[in-house]
């Protein structure tokens, strides 16, 4: 069963559990699973998501959240920020388990030494090709940033 499949079986489970906010928010990552493949089937692509889209699309989403939170607090918006930590608890279930900080200073370090990129930009680029999907990009280039200090 792939994740697209999982999640609709998700909300009806929910549904059938009469938990609405969590059918609300699969609800919504279903809508942008919806509009990528609209929007490949407009480039004239296959229609189908690949594991990668979906998991890339379920990134994005929780990234949002993410933001939202941050701004959320800020903004002394507390009750709206703990329903965006609920939705982002939600999505981040079919997300894969993100490395620590300390397994990503191991890899930037490793990529670093073999690569001896000359700034950070090209830096970023090499660590993120490795760790796309797999590591937060905030720590990524934090721990970047420190490996070239």
């Amino acid at each position: 069963m792939n994740l697209k499949e999982q999640i609709s079986e998700d909300i009806k489970s929910a549904l059938k559990a009469g938990d609405s906010f969590t059918a609300g928010v699969l609800r919504m990552v279903v809508a942008a699973l919806q509009n990528k493949s609209i929007e490949k089937r407009g480039k004239g692509e296959e229609e189908e998501l690949t594991q990668e889209e979906i998991l890339e699309i379920l990134a994005r989403e929780a990234k949002k959240r993410k933001e939202a939170i941050e701004l959320y607090k800020q903004g002394d918006r507390q009750e709206l920020a703990e329903n965006e930590e609920k939705e982002l608890v939600i999505i981040e279930k079919y997300l894969p388990q993100q490395m620590s900080k300390e397994e990503v200073v191991a890899i930037v370090s490793t990529i670093i030494e073999k690569n001896k990129p000359e700034n950070f930009g090209e830096a970023m680029k090499l660590a993120m090709a490795e760790l796309k999907g797999k590591a937060d990009g905030k720590i990524v280039a934090e721990v970047i940033k420190e490996q070239l200090g």
